[in-house]
């Protein structure tokens, strides 16, 4: 059962000030300020305006200054889920958080300082510790008092998904009684410069699944849920916000950075988390794509949810919330998944404004515009370079 979520996206700090962002489709595209791209093809990302104090409710212990960016969206978000959550002071819970990046940007400070100043050893050492993701992780859990062991999921942009995913598994399996799953990643100016040179950023707009798309835009972020046993929610009087029921994860070793032409790996993900959850496709109600808005991602998911949705394609909405935020990479998965909890509790479908013209390979309709919906099932997908896919689906608890 899911009791508590975070979420901090360009759109905003926090589940509350992200509700209407995705449901009315906002886009949060600006220039990047965070580091130089002048010498960049792309100049924009979705870039999140983090405050410089802490949540309310934490202190200041010295170990939250050796967070960096990343780290501090992550404990925003973690803090968050586990105080909508209500989880006792001094929890002992398990904690799986995925990344791509984790603390990079540490990693180019102490990069910087090493070839411009080789004689400085200020805080290079902590630079050094700070950089590795399970130091951040194993703060920020410390930070929101939640006591267990620590695990960290980098799997290419299915990151955040294989994190929930993971810690579902740890709940139903018995293994844990109760999880904080989490996704995050913040942009730095080799992560941003490595998709430039690919091309792979749109020089105009993201639309993912438009016929015209050229690219997609890069964001950053952080998102976490709390998962647990229905028993333990219900004896503390928690309040459930939905039901995780399935989950699939494949890889289709086809190539280093392009997905199946077929999608493969991501009909066999949506197939075994319909399995788990006992569902057909004709019970999904909406599916939180992927859709990166690159040419080829799009095409392949569009052919793998066709395939796998058959005749049930026709009525079924799929939309990409990339489209407003850009591709979260490590959080991507962890955020959709918040998403399509808020979509479940409000009844409403996240819409893309930007695509105009639908793929052709789209054997189903797009969200373009808001709408009320009624839904039961949601599914998010998560598909990441070297052919990492990972599929959820979330039920209404009621």
């Amino acid at each position: 059962m899911v009791t508590g979520c975070g979420m901090v996206t360009p759109l905003g700090l926090g589940v509350a000030a992200n509700t209407d962002g995705f449901r009315t489709g906002q886009t949060a595209f600006r220039p990047v300020t965070i580091f130089d791209v002048s010498r960049q093809r792309v100049r924009i990302a979705g870039e999140v305006t983090l405050p410089a104090h802490l949540p309310v409710g934490l202190s200041a212990p010295r170990r939250t200054r050796l967070l960096d960016r990343a780290g501090r969206m992550l404990l925003w978000a973690a803090h968050e889920a586990t105080q909508q959550s209500r989880w006792k002071q001094a929890s002992v819970a398990s904690f799986v958080v995925g990344t791509t990046g984790g603390g990079m940007s540490l990693g180019e400070t102490y990069f910087r300082t090493a070839l411009h100043e080789p004689q400085t050893r200020r805080q290079q050492p902590t630079r050094t510790i700070g950089y590795q993701a399970h130091r951040q992780a194993t703060m920020v859990a410390q930070t929101c008092d939640v006591h267990g062991p620590v695990t960290v999921i980098a799997n290419a942009c299915a990151s955040g998904a294989n994190a929930v995913g993971h810690a579902w598994e740890l709940v139903r399996s018995g293994r844990a009684e109760r999880v904080l799953a989490a996704g995050y990643d913040a942009i730095s100016q080799l992560i941003f410069a490595g998709f430039d040179s690919l091309q792979a950023l749109s020089p105009t707009c993201c639309r993912p699944f438009d016929a015209q798309r050229d690219g997609l835009a890069l964001g950053e972020g952080a998102a976490a849920l709390t998962l647990e046993l229905l028993e333990a929610a219900q004896q503390r009087g928690a309040t459930i916000l939905a039901e995780l029921v399935g989950y699939g994860a494949a890889t289709d070793i086809h190539h280093l950075t392009q997905p199946h032409p077929n999608g493969d790996a991501a009909v066999a993900t949506m197939a075994e988390a319909c399995r788990q959850a006992g569902l057909e496709p004709c019970d999904i109600d909406y599916v939180n794509a992927h859709g990166t808005g690159t040419p080829l991602n799009d095409s392949a998911e569009a052919a793998a949810i066709t395939r796998w949705a058959g005749a049930a394609g026709a009525r079924l909405p799929v939309s990409s919330t990339k489209a407003g935020t850009g591709h979260l990479l490590g959080a991507a998965g962890a955020v959709e998944a918040v998403v399509c909890v808020l979509a479940l509790r409000g009844q409403w479908l996240p819409p893309m404004p930007a695509t105009r013209t639908p793929d052709p390979a789209c054997g189903f309709p797009l969200v373009t515009q808001p709408a009320a919906a009624q839904l039961t099932h949601v599914m998010t997908n998560s598909f990441g370079f070297g052919g990492a896919n990972a599929t959820l689906i979330f039920r209404r608890w009621s």
